[in-house]
């Protein structure tokens, strides 16, 4: 069968499960409700970077993008729903690559509206604090936020395909993204800069004080995706449906 059609057979699976378009959604107003929660303490910080404020709900609009991308997978796995889909696309490999791109392409599409509501949410309630902030570094905080949270679903999905698992997948990176990175960041010292999470946010801060810069972190989030959606392909691969 050719991709194409492969590719709209997938979409259509995710447009029609309301769970999937509900998480989605979640990741816009998540992300929005916690950047504006931000942008209200006015607590004095020396350190006070108005970017990563606008996007500071991004810490917790990810958990919404990542278990799109682990159900959209865990979901094949239930009810012999997988051995359906392999039985109309014998070859795996197109059928997961079809799934990822299913998954990848509306998780940067909401990822970039997030950015966009974001950043004007927070530029509103930062209001005069946020008056340094230019619009070049809004665009490339919008830009990136959308990729970092469409590069997140995809290792969610990677991870999920290894796993076989959407609990399984959540209860490993749902605790890592909102405590294990911030626990080994501050003891690991330079080395948590190249962890998924931490390397992918550096784009949505004014600068960089990192081993790495705004693009190259997102690179490295990119390499960890991708060595999860490999792993993910393989073991769609190999492993009985």
């Amino acid at each position: 069968m050719p991709f194409a059609p492969v590719l709209h057979s997938e979409w259509l699976k995710i447009r029609t499960l309301r769970s999937l378009v509900a998480g989605l959604v979640a990741v816009v107003l998540v992300t929005a409700a916690f950047s504006a929660l931000a942008g209200l303490d006015e607590a004095a910080d020396a350190d006070f970077d108005p970017l990563f404020s606008a996007f500071f709900g991004v810490n917790f609009g990810q958990i919404a993008a990542i278990t799109f991308g682990a159900q959209a997978v865990s979901s094949e796995f239930q009810g012999g729903a997988l051995r359906v889909s392999l039985a109309a696309v014998p070859d795996r490999g197109r059928w997961f690559a079809a799934k990822a791109m299913a998954i990848g392409v509306p998780a940067l599409a909401v990822g970039l509206l997030t950015g966009g509501v974001s950043l004007l949410v927070g530029k509103a309630v930062l209001g005069d604090r946020g008056s340094g902030l230019s619009w070049g570094e809004g665009l490339r905080g919008v830009i990136g936020c959308g990729v970092y949270l469409a590069l997140m679903a995809l290792f969610a999905a990677g991870l999920a395909a290894l796993l076989r698992s959407g609990v399984a997948t959540l209860s490993i990176l749902v605790p890592f993204l909102l405590i294990v990175s911030f626990v080994v960041g501050d003891l690991s010292g330079s080395a948590a800069d190249f962890l998924p999470d931490r390397a992918g946010q550096v784009v949505l801060h004014e600068t960089a004080d990192g081993a790495l810069g705004p693009w190259t972190g997102l690179a490295v989030t990119a390499v960890w995706t991708g060595a999860a959606l490999l792993a993910g392909a393989w073991s769609v691969r190999r492993r009985d449906a």
